[in-house]
């Protein structure tokens, strides 16, 4: 399984990161990558015992696992400048928190994050419009379907405007406690559920990862 949305005990979810990647380790996972909530006063810190706890796991168990940041609920305005900030301190996934259709916010974030050549995945983005979605599209900007509960209700919209526009998709879990972690199976499901057929849905869990990998520019273990 790859993976490129969780959370630890640094935001919101209930493990450290190396107890989290252990776990993910156990239950098939090749790639991962803990992406903390974060904002202007957090993202350092937060940064700092990620890379380092990601690179212990890494070298010692058979996992790649990645340093990373979800911006979350910032303001719009300082989308680009702190997904720059994020990665000149080390991250090597930056995703922005999208405009799901269960929180607030703030509109305009969608389009903030697609238009960032610093962003890397838009996590559940909910109602996304076609005019983002190209944006997505034109900078590699990846969408994310989602498992996680309510973020999942806008799906079926992502999946149809991402293929619309012609944008890349990835299938995360944003994690925040160890059952939240996917098997195939259920990845499969969510796939499926999003309105695509088996061979779309198997893409989306394999050829989709491996594209995310090559713009992130690290190395995949075969």
């Amino acid at each position: 399984m790859y993976d490129f949305h969780t959370h630890t005990f640094l935001s919101d979810g209930v493990l450290a990161p190396v107890e989290l990647i252990r776990r993910a380790v156990v239950v098939g996972y090749r790639v991962m990558a803990i992406t903390d909530h974060v904002g202007p006063g957090n993202l350092e810190h937060v940064l700092k015992v990620l890379i380092a706890d990601c690179a212990a796991a890494s070298r010692r168990w058979d996992i790649l696992a990645l340093p990373g940041v979800e911006l979350t609920h910032v303001p719009k305005e300082d989308v680009d400048a702190l997904a720059k900030e994020a990665k000149a301190f080390g991250a090597k996934v930056v995703n922005v928190h999208g405009e799901t259709v269960s929180e607030p916010v703030e509109p305009g974030t969608n389009l903030a994050a697609v238009s960032s050549t610093h962003v890397d995945v838009l996590a559940h983005p909910g109602l996304i419009v076609p005019e983002e979605a190209a944006i997505a599209a034109e900078n590699g900007v990846f969408l994310e379907v989602s498992a996680r509960k309510s973020h999942a209700f806008a799906n079926g919209h992502v999946v149809r405007t991402a293929r619309q526009a012609g944008a890349k998709m990835v299938l995360d879990s944003d994690a925040h406690e160890p059952s939240d972690l996917l098997t195939r199976e259920f990845a499969m499901k969510v796939a499926l559920g999003a309105g695509l057929d088996e061979a779309d849905a198997v893409s989306l869990l394999d050829e989709a990862p491996r594209d995310l990998m090559a713009r992130l520019r690290v190395d995949h273990r075969s």
